[in-house]
């Protein structure tokens, strides 16, 4: 599917300023937006990136979510990972999705979390996807204007790392209404988050915070704090490029557990009521 032209197009605009145009992106980078399914209401789209794989993405995209749902809100969950898919199994939903006249219906969580994810469209959710860059976009789109959400407060969208296919195709055609930058203590956090930070500049999508994952283990025994990946460097960054620490969540076994249980929404993270209240706010903001 051709990308829609921006209407900064000479053959097809003839406004000297985007402003007001129809084609106009929200968050401004000029490519109109796919269409909502029509039996959708989705009121915040929340974008959750990484510059690099291994930090822990769909964890902390499950966990943003179930808190989310636990502060009494209606939850999903897009899983752009599309050659990746971790979150339906994390959150314990099996089978495949029923498409009506009206669009995919997702399937839910214990709690009531939506979730749609390729796993969830697969006759064996242990086939590998093997899909081109194209055709990996094109079910993303699918996955906001051919599913019927319902009424969603807040739609997570975990993407793969990097800055490839998938990042670009949901900035241009989904109505991102901000990104978390999820990141670890590693020295090379600066050139992750930055990598990151500044695609979204660049297709003019806000960043609302930092989370740094894995940022200590702590001693079962003794309650120390071990930095198994070093010092974190998260708030220098932070306050590099003006960016709160939406959290830092240590390196948890139980987390772990009820993952591989398919237990996940029955975890509590408190390691990111800041996230919580700052996403929040956003839902009272018109």
């Amino acid at each position: 599917m051709a990308e829609n032209s921006s209407c900064s197009s000479a053959s097809s605009c003839s406004r000297e300023s985007c402003e007001g145009c129809p084609s106009k992106a929200k968050g401004g980078n000029g490519i109109a937006k796919e269409p909502m399914n029509p039996s959708s209401n989705v009121k915040k789209v929340i974008g959750v990136v990484s510059g690099k794989g291994g930090v822990g993405k769909s964890f902390v995209t499950a966990s943003l979510a179930c808190a989310m749902k636990q502060a009494g809100y209606k939850v999903g969950i897009m899983d752009a990972d599309i050659t990746g898919p971790s979150i339906p199994k994390m959150l314990g939903v099996h089978g495949q999705v029923v498409g009506t006249e009206e669009g995919m219906i997702p399937l839910e969580t214990e709690n009531g979390i939506k979730v749609m994810s390729v796993n969830l469209l697969l006759d064996n959710e242990e086939d590998p996807v093997i899909w081109r860059g194209p055709v990996i976009a094109g079910v993303v789109k699918q996955f906001w204007n051919e599913t019927v959400w319902g009424d969603v407060d807040y739609l997570f969208v975990d993407m793969p790392p990097g800055t490839g296919d998938v990042p670009l195709t949901v900035f241009q055609s989904l109505p991102v209404d901000g990104i978390v930058i999820v990141t670890s203590p590693q020295e090379l956090v600066q050139m992750i988050v930055k990598k990151a930070y500044n695609m979204a500049e660049m297709m003019h999508v806000p960043v609302l915070g930092l989370i740094e994952n894995f940022s200590y283990l702590k001693c079962p025994d003794c309650g120390k704090e071990i930095k198994l990946f070093g010092e974190s460097h998260i708030e220098d960054v932070a306050a590099e490029l003006t960016l709160p620490v939406f959290g830092k969540i240590p390196l948890d076994p139980a987390f772990a557990e009820k993952a591989d249980e398919g237990k996940f929404y029955e975890t509590e993270n408190p390691y990111l009521q800041t996230a919580v209240r700052a996403l929040s706010a956003m839902s009272r903001i018109m």
